[in-house]
């Protein structure tokens, strides 16, 4: 985990990027390094609440990747007349959170991936959190449990779940100390992203996390907000994801396999803006 001053670090850039946006910015390529941003939202039956979302993305972001996974409602549609620059990537996998993103990492260009949930839950005004990444982290998590995070949407029985389950990742992975291990708000390199993006459903944030701590990655948890969903009802269903995040860190756990991070891309020459985030 990144140390106080790193954190400073990281806090001041990502205030500089948000206030570059604040003023109209459209590409605060300086501030980004020569690096692009992708921002990929994973999809099922979201049509009502892109609204909230996608005009909230800020101007500079390369490119906004919607990942179609298996929608059955006008999402796809209302996607294209919000946004007619957005890329969709329709998840030929079976269905969930975590092969949705394994899809969206693989058509996305941007040096820099950050996913983002598209029922209006993650404020879209967060993603300068990127800083972490160009102050030295090769992971920025997102977590509602330090100072500046927060949630209005963790019934007792969840807030308690996670609670119990980020402590066994802390005992089981020695030397961690995330605050919290179930949640979707991350950014990363694009290069290490075959490395976290390992599991079907809505354990993915969970194998991520440790992951990132078997590889050695550089991990920076970042404060985030989750606010309630705005419109229908959540996917989640709490006993059988929680024993899918329980499998998880087990299978993580006892796992024998190597792993080791790839080294990190090198930016490219400053770009205009595509207005992606708009």
């Amino acid at each position: 985990m990144p140390s106080q001053d790193d954190q400073t670090s990281t806090a001041t850039l990502a205030r500089a990027i948000r206030a570059a946006s604040a003023d109209g910015a459209t590409a605060p390529h300086d501030m980004l390094g020569g690096h692009t941003v992708s921002v990929l939202i994973p999809c099922l039956n979201e049509a009502e609440n892109l609204q909230y979302v996608l005009p909230q993305i800020p101007e500079w972001v390369h490119e906004v990747v919607l990942i179609d996974d298996h929608c059955t409602d006008d999402t796809v549609a209302v996607a294209r007349r919000l946004m007619p620059s957005i890329v969709i990537a329709e998840n030929h996998r079976p269905g969930g959170k975590g092969n949705a993103l394994r899809t969206g990492m693989e058509v996305a260009t941007g040096d820099i991936l950050v996913q983002v949930d598209a029922d209006g839950s993650e404020d879209p005004a967060e993603i300068p959190f990127v800083g972490a990444l160009l102050t030295g982290a090769d992971y920025a998590k997102g977590s509602r449990f330090i100072q500046g995070g927060g949630t209005s949407d963790m019934p007792a029985l969840r807030k308690w779940g996670n609670w119990a389950l980020t402590g066994l990742a802390r005992i089981l992975f020695r030397g961690t100390k995330f605050t919290d291990l179930c949640y979707g708000y991350n950014a990363y390199w694009k290069n290490v992203a075959p490395l976290l993006l390992d599991a079907r459903g809505f354990e993915i944030e969970t194998v991520m996390n440790l992951r990132a701590v078997r590889a050695g990655l550089r991990i920076s948890e970042v404060p985030s907000f989750e606010a309630e969903r705005i419109h229908g009802e959540g996917k989640l269903d709490t006993f059988p994801d929680g024993w899918r995040v329980l499998r998880a860190i087990v299978r993580e756990r006892l796992s024998r396999e190597k792993l080791s991070a790839p080294a990190r891309p090198q930016p490219r020459a400053a770009a205009p803006s595509t207005g992606a985030g708009r």
